[in-house]
């Protein structure tokens, strides 16, 4: 199931947000300094559900839909990451990996667009 979440590419998705802007991760002593959460009813290579990292939001959400823009291949890892933001709008890799970084400097990774890949 290598690479299942490119599915989701440029596609609207909705988000259950699990842990809100500014929450205490449940195991790990951090703040997420982002929206994180999972698309409802998937099932990822990790047994839960896919998950998907909120960008450029400043506030604490519930849910949230928007486009997925991104995926977040992890190299080492078997649970890949969405990169979900507002319709309309753009970040860059830079940007991304910036936001980002708080928890996938743990893992190698690349980032999957429609078009290509950067590292």
């Amino acid at each position: 199931m290598k690479n299942y979440a490119t599915k989701y590419l440029n596609k609207l998705v909705t988000i259950k947000i699990d842990r809100p802007l500014n929450s205490k991760h449940p195991r790990h002593n951090y703040i997420y300094p982002i929206n994180y959460g999972f698309v409802p009813n998937t099932l990822a290579p990790d047994g839960h559900e896919t998950d998907a990292y909120i960008l450029n939001e400043t506030k604490p959400l519930k849910e949230f839909t928007g486009i997925c823009i991104a995926v977040i291949h992890r190299t080492n890892d078997d649970d890949d990451k969405l990169i979900v933001i507002k319709e309309n709008t753009t970040i860059t890799d830079e940007e991304i990996k910036e936001q980002i970084n708080f928890q996938e400097q743990f893992f190698k990774s690349t980032i999957i667009k429609t078009n290509h890949q950067t590292q």
